[in-house]
């Protein structure tokens, strides 16, 4: 069979998805399409065939560039000839779909998360959510990676045939393996990875470890990404204060994990996220928001702490009482985190789920 894999970047694909690649070019002919970035190489080297794609522009809401993008789609498709397309994010979700109707190939979609777009409302979510609905019509199945957004797409008949809840994208649990808890004799780690935008909750969470600074100088934030949008200002401020210690993008985050005592992620939305799954199964208590995508992926009180999201007071009390807890009892909830991934987020779930819909799809 020929596969071809659609996505926006090629980080979400190596990171996140490299398992599921790896496992499906075994067997089969598997080609990916996104612009080309510094992940295409490793993801070659899972065995996939790179197809550039040059007219995506993930950040873009100009109709000409999208309409340029469906048009590549349908070229990438003529020339290819893939048997089935596995689409993620929403501009291959859509565009990609919408191309695969019109030339009759089969296609599963991965709604990966609503995006701010979506979130926000407004003439633009309409828009998003009027193209979505032409897009995934024809979708042999959606994934979706937590219940709010399936039950959504579905109230609202913007998903009308088959869809299908996985755990997000899973966690290599040998990958991100149980490490063991760190000593705090030089300080406490507080830890955020992930990409640096105000949708994350990265303004919340500079002004909270500012206050705790106030009263704690032991504690420091380590700050593991790049920056979406333009926050450097804000982070060589904290850093000059010793708030933070900035890492910048890297690609290998399991040290980070294994280093810190506590990962903070105060996003506003997530399809499910990642970072969370990461840190709880390295063995590291989580403090995440409890909003769709984020609240699936701890147990109040056993694996972590939630609060508010877009509210510092909140997310500010959460990380004074994982501080409040002795070394022991962080350690226990790092435990019980591990056991959460290893229960309910191995990343196997998610690759028998689409080996499971791709074999329905040559059956059919």
């Amino acid at each position: 069979m020929r596969i071809l894999v659609m996505a926006n970047i090629g980080l979400g694909l190596f990171k996140f998805r490299q398992e599921l690649l790896k496992e499906l070019a075994i067997e089969n002919e598997v080609y990916f399409c996104i612009p080309r970035d510094e992940f295409v190489e490793g993801i070659q080297r899972l065995g996939c065939q790179y197809i550039p794609c040059e007219s995506l522009d993930r950040r873009s809401t100009n109709p000409i560039k999208d309409l340029q993008l469906f048009r590549e789609y349908r070229t990438i498709l003529r020339e290819n000839h893939p048997d089935v397309v596995l689409t993620y994010t929403i501009k291959p979700n859509v565009y990609g779909g919408l191309a695969c109707r019109r030339q009759k190939i089969p296609y599963l979609v991965n709604v990966t998360g609503l995006g701010t777009t979506l979130e926000n409302g407004g003439i633009l979510a309409q828009i998003s959510k009027s193209l979505y609905r032409i897009g995934i019509k024809d979708a042999a199945c959606v994934f979706f990676q937590n219940k709010e957004n399936q039950q959504q797409f579905i109230d609202q008949r913007i998903a009308v045939g088959k869809t299908r809840l996985i755990p997000g994208s899973g966690v290599n649990v040998n990958a991100h393996q149980y490490e063991p808890y760190p000593s705090e004799n030089k300080g406490f780690h507080f830890l955020f990875v992930g990409r640096i935008m105000k949708d994350k909750g990265i303004e919340e969470l500079l002004s909270a470890i500012k206050e705790i600074r106030e009263e704690r100088k032991d504690v420091v934030l380590d700050v593991v990404g790049f920056c979406d949008e333009d926050y450097s200002f804000q982070l060589s401020d904290a850093e000059a204060r010793g708030d933070i210690i900035y890492h910048g993008m890297q690609r290998d985050v399991h040290p980070y994990y294994t280093s810190c005592h506590c990962a903070v992620l105060p996003s506003y939305h997530e399809g499910m996220a990642n970072v969370m799954l990461e840190a709880s199964s390295t063995g590291r208590p989580v403090i995440t928001t409890t909003v769709p995508g984020c609240k699936e992926t701890f147990d109040e009180g056993v694996t972590g702490f939630g609060c508010d999201a877009k509210n510092k007071e909140s997310l500010k009390e959460a990380m004074i009482r994982i501080l409040s807890l002795s070394h022991i009892q962080r350690e226990k909830m790092g435990k019980e985190a591990r056991k959460k991934m290893t229960k309910e987020f191995d990343r196997n779930i998610v690759i028998q789920s689409y080996k499971e819909e791709l074999s329905l799809i040559t059956e059919s």
